[in-house]
């Protein structure tokens, strides 16, 4: 997914700000579901992020063409993690591991149903 980057989301110098990197690419995920005519969230809970370990390697600024790409790296019973990479061209700016966890809307691990599954290794 490609994504512009605006005065909003960079500090006074111009440059992104650390933590608009997580927004783009949960912007990604979401435009994945998108994509596919469908909204972000399911009927019978919802994912959280329950880890993120993010490294960043350069800078982004203001008026950038990003590409954020997401990889499904490990599916569990009742969890996914992906692995996301924002690119400038060619350059690796940032790179994302998330940890999704699956809860019911009461906030307790749930497992993911097999259309789910299927869902999700389809989008990823």
């Amino acid at each position: 997914m490609q994504i512009r980057v605006y005065y909003e989301d960079t500090d006074t110098g111009g440059i992104v700000y650390h933590s608009n990197y997580l927004n783009f690419c949960e912007r990604a995920r979401s435009q994945a579901f998108f994509d596919k005519g469908l909204m972000p969230y399911l009927e019978d809970g919802h994912f959280v992020a329950r880890k993120i370990i993010a490294d960043y390697f350069k800078s982004a600024k203001l008026g950038d063409v990003l590409e954020v790409k997401t990889e499904l790296t490990q599916m569990k019973a009742a969890s996914f993690t992906l692995k996301q990479t924002v690119y400038k061209e060619d350059e690796k700016l940032f790179e994302l591991e998330i940890l999704l966890a699956h809860i019911s809307f009461e906030g307790a691990p749930k497992k993911i149903d097999k259309e789910t599954k299927e869902l999700i290794l389809s989008l990823f």
